[in-house]
């Protein structure tokens, strides 16, 4: 119906008649058509905010103006005003200041009913593809500048830069963004006052522009921290998130009460947090990790293998901020990947064991309470640890034993040094346990079985032996020799880094384990032992005393290991009383072997003489080999008839030559050797 005049004037009267309509159904509650309007006027989504003073909204610079927006004419601007039943100052004041007004108490109450926020949310769904398209290039755009080299200062609404083609200056501000934000943030707030929680969390997973201050205070507010973990993430905020999520973890663990938008939270939901974390920031993986360490202890180190954090990285944060856990954290590495760990780990691990074993050794000692065959999870820990980790150093770890104490340990670290004979005294005549000192020579026969042959292997046993067949005062001795032992050893020993020192039980433990990096310090070291003598030397071990010969432990050990001893070794050793009826679990099996590799020896031997004739006759039947001259022989030199003539055989057996061919051909071989000698 309007009349046909310029085209400008014409849509700014179609915007002027849009805007009023859709204040009048607005009014009137027709809530969704009234939105229909707004946009088909494609007025500022401010202008439509202002209607929503609950809403709160970002500071931005741009300041929403409706009078610019229909002002055509003054008849239009009333019209516009008195068809939405709205005061100039409604218009003109910032929403914060709409709840002054009593007159429009009841307009607001039905302006934020769950009808108008729906409208609301769909007309800022239907405007937001666009002011995110936008936002979006305009930051595409400054990253490309920033590429070129073109720098500017903080941004605000007013800043130019130049191309690089040297045209117009192009203004490069941040209304889209500023938009965005206000469109966002509004959305959020409708969202979560309608109840779409599933919805607000889609709108925060995704890109978005929300404003952190304004969504994180409305978030909190309402409980829901899942939308406000992912509005942490995606502004990258990670400690802020990490800090909230192990808040809402220990929130579930004490069974407090939870909002019913609250879910449960589990200490697994910050491992899987941290793991995208591991290659960009690991010291913060490390510093939340802590946090679950303890109560999920194998996620957390499948995090540090699967996130390619360092060991040592790892076990040096443990040692300052969890030591604790440090030792934890190293059974498991090795549990999990036994080849992933240094020495210097494995040699750790050992002293935080060792040093958790001297403290309950001292405590026990105090009481009076302490007993060889007593033994601590750790302490088992301890001898498994030193029995089946090589990384560690034995003769660091030895100094600190007590003299008096923890016998096993100290023949496991001898036997690390190849101090056989001293590891099995200690077995024998410290621990009174010959099943621990067969054992030991077990592994130390199949450990060398496949390295050299068995009868060097097999002098352990021998050893053991001469150990139960002449027992001695040795109890007094020991710790000498041992003393000695390690002292001999201290010039080629590389000492242990005190830096290494473990925290496992604060500043004692760790004055514990700088003992043990340090003992040799602390220790009279005579150096008059000679560290290449033979353990076995009867002259160390003092004069004999009155001990009965161990007689029945070496006929159990003859008659269970007989195919490991050298049978004629052992028989020397023993005592000529020794009864021969006694010997027979020994003997029996033992010539029964030697019976049968003597059966098998001579038929090998038999056999091989046969295997000799034949190859001699087959030598025999090639060296007679047959040759047929028939009238059309010939030559192979000079091509004619072989006849009666004395002939050369090659050793193909085919080439047939005269005698004196052959000859003359050697002699022009051997002239044409020798002429260079004749030239010269």
């Amino acid at each position: 119906m309007l009349p046909s005049e310029d085209s400008s004037l014409r849509a700014a009267k179609e915007q002027s008649i849009h805007i009023r309509y859709a204040h009048y159904l607005f009014d009137n509650g027709s809530y969704e058509e009234a939105m229909e309007h707004f946009l088909a006027s494609q007025v500022d989504i401010t202008y439509v905010l202002s209607l929503y003073p609950s809403i709160v909204l970002p500071k931005t610079s741009m300041v929403p103006e409706p009078e610019k927006l229909i002002d055509i004419s003054s008849d239009a601007l009333y019209l516009s005003r008195g068809s939405s039943g709205l005061s100039d100052d409604m218009e003109s004041s910032p929403p914060s200041q709409l709840s002054e007004f009593d007159e429009h108490t009841e307009l607001e109450s039905k302006k934020m009913s769950h009808n108008t926020l729906m409208a609301l949310i769909k007309f800022l769904q239907k405007k937001r593809y666009s002011i995110i398209e936008k936002a979006t290039s305009e930051g595409t755009e400054e990253v490309v500048l920033d590429a070129a080299g073109v720098n500017f200062g903080p941004y605000d609404s007013s800043r130019f830069k130049k191309t690089n083609k040297g045209r117009d200056n192009v203004a490069i501000n941040s209304v889209a963004r500023e938009m965005a934000s206000i469109l966002d943030t509004a959305l959020l707030q409708a969202l979560l006052l309608t109840g779409q929680s599933s919805a607000t969390l889609e709108l925060v997973k995704g890109l978005n522009y929300c404003d952190l201050k304004i969504c994180e205070e409305i978030l909190q507010k309402r409980n829901h921290y899942t939308a406000l973990l992912e509005l942490y993430k995606c502004n990258s905020m990670h400690p802020e998130a990490l800090k909230l999520l192990h808040q809402l973890v220990e929130e579930s663990r004490s069974n407090q009460p939870q909002a019913e938008l609250n879910p449960k939270f589990k200490p697994e939901l910050i491992i899987e947090y941290l793991k995208p974390l591991c290659g960009t920031d690991p010291m913060l993986v490390l510093e939340f990790s802590m946090l679950v360490l303890e109560s999920c202890p194998m996620q957390t180190i499948e995090l540090f293998l699967s996130g390619n954090i360092p060991a040592d990285l790892v076990n040096s944060y443990l040692k300052q901020h969890a030591p604790s856990m440090q030792g934890r954290y190293l059974e498991l590495m090795l549990a999990m990947n036994e080849n992933g760990i240094s020495g210097n780990l494995q040699n750790e691990m050992v002293q935080i064991y060792l040093s958790e074993v001297l403290d309950w050794h001292a405590n026990l000692s105090s009481q009076q309470k302490w007993d060889e065959r007593t033994y601590s999870p750790t302490r088992k820990k301890l001898l498994s640890a030193l029995e089946s980790i090589p990384g560690y150093n034995p003769e660091a770890l030895l100094k600190c034993l007590p003299a008096d104490a923890l016998y096993e340990e100290r023949a496991i670290l001898l036997g690390k040094m190849n101090q056989h004979e001293l590891a099995l005294s200690l077995y024998v005549h410290k621990l009174h346990v010959s099943e621990l000192a067969v054992s030991y020579c077990d592994r130390v026969y199949e450990s060398v079985a496949h390295q050299s042959s068995v009868k060097s292997s097999g002098n352990i046993y021998l050893t053991l032996l001469q150990i139960y067949l002449n027992p001695r005062k040795t109890i007094n001795n020991f710790e000498k020799r041992i003393t000695n032992l390690v002292s001999s050893k201290n010039i080629s020993t590389p000492r242990v880094n005190s830096g290494s020192a473990v925290k496992t039980k604060g500043n004692r433990a760790s004055k514990k384990i700088a003992a043990i990096e340090g003992a040799e310090e602390m220790r009279i070291s005579p150096s008059s032992t000679d560290s290449g003598r033979s353990d076995g030397d009867g002259d160390e071990f003092g004069e004999e005393g009155t001990s009965i010969i161990m007689l029945d432990e070496v006929l159990d050990l003859l008659s269970k290991r007989w195919d490991r001893i050298n049978g004629a070794q052992a028989l020397k050793l023993l005592p000529r009383e020794t009864k021969i009826q006694n010997l027979l679990p020994f003997l029996g099996p033992l010539l029964r072997k030697s019976s049968e590799a003597y059966r098998n020896l001579s038929v090998i031997k038999s056999l091989r003489e046969s295997e000799n004739l034949q190859v001699k006759d087959e030598l025999y039947n090639q060296r007679r080999t047959a040759v047929k001259i028939t009238s059309d022989v010939t030559c192979s030199l000079c091509h004619k008839k072989i006849g009666t003539s004395v002939f050369a055989v090659f050793p193909n057996g085919k080439t047939l030559v005269h005698f004196v061919c052959f000859r003359d051909s050697q002699s022009m071989k051997a002239v044409a050797k020798g002429s260079p000698l004749r030239k010269r």
